[in-house]
């Protein structure tokens, strides 16, 4: 007699949170992610390509970011020196607040060591199996109502899910100052007052990390870019048809040590505590077997022009 698959029942005190990400490259950022979304009251559950599958049940999801790149092909000196004396070199602060910020800047070294140890080399290539993996679990979660954040390209692919475009290269935007790309809190974010993103972090402004090199053009049907920098880069998202669906382009779980970063992985929970559907094994294993979307080919043709032409350029 063929077994019978049986549900896995939806937990209400510590609801199933999918957290997607590479094959390779990919370890530091998981820890991170997982760590926050086990503090904020959920139970991660890791989902790659080679690993698509998740026997609990989704109640949410995460759509992570890129693979770690080595940070030392990025991460520009002049950010370090921006940051010090943003924190230790203060002498308005007294001995406490600078011991205080001393001790958060310490921080900040560890986890760039943490990835440059676990990253992988900066390379020329496209993950399409990952792509078609987070392209689907969207689509199972947006038809289930699941609650869903996107982070840095899980922002930028939500975006693209719902027929939004993207800028493939932002730097013409910081023509008068570099684009700083760093695990560092030095960008601006102005937030959109009213808006979902805002009320969830509590503020209307606030300071980011930014390790990307794209970022939402038009959004979407139904989405609205509630978050920008001052030069008009976007930086927050969400959807104004959906229960909820928010993305933000910088990584929220490299600050776990700010209060209004866990705020956004804590409303995620909040939310997958009130659904009534989740993604199972079967309804994944569906949707992998499905063709890939027009909207997903469309977006690594454009990335994969671009990422000639820049191989093109250090020939």
């Amino acid at each position: 007699m063929a077994l019978i698959k049986k549900k896995s029942k939806i937990n209400r005190d510590r609801p199933t949170i999918g957290v997607t990400g590479p094959d390779r490259g990919g370890g530091v950022a998981w820890f991170f992610s997982a760590l926050a979304v086990w503090i904020a009251g959920g139970r991660p559950v890791r989902i790659t390509p080679a690993s698509p599958r998740t026997a609990d049940g989704l109640q949410g999801l995460i759509v992570g970011g890129g693979a770690d790149v080595d940070p030392s092909t990025y991460q520009q000196d002049n950010v370090l020196d921006e940051y010090l004396a943003r924190t230790i070199q203060q002498p308005r602060k007294n001995i406490f607040q600078r011991i205080g910020r001393f001790t958060r800047w310490l921080y900040y070294p560890a986890l760039f060591f943490a990835r440059k140890l676990f990253s992988r080399k900066k390379g020329w290539s496209l993950d399409r199996e990952r792509d078609h993996l987070e392209f689907q679990l969207i689509d199972q979660a947006v038809k289930k109502k699941l609650p869903i954040m996107g982070i840095c390209r899980g922002s930028q692919l939500l975006n693209v899910y719902f027929r939004g475009t993207l800028y493939q290269d932002i730097n013409t935007f910081y023509l008068e100052e570099p684009n700083p790309s760093s695990i560092f809190p030095v960008k601006r974010v102005n937030l959109k007052p009213g808006s979902r993103l805002a009320g969830v972090l509590g503020v209307e402004h606030l300071r980011i990390n930014a390790l990307h090199h794209q970022a939402v053009k038009d959004p979407g049907k139904g989405i609205e870019i509630v978050a920008r920098e001052r030069n008009g880069v976007v930086q927050g998202i969400e959807s104004v048809e959906e229960e909820y669906i928010v993305g933000v382009q910088w990584h929220p779980e490299y600050l776990p040590q700010q209060k209004d970063q866990r705020r956004l992985f804590r409303a995620l929970v909040q939310q997958a505590r009130q659904v009534y559907h989740q993604i199972e094994d079967d309804d994944v294993q569906e949707a992998l077997a499905s063709p890939r979307a027009e909207a997903l080919e469309e977006l690594e043709r454009q990335e994969e022009e671009l990422l000639m032409s820049e191989l093109n350029k250090n020939l």
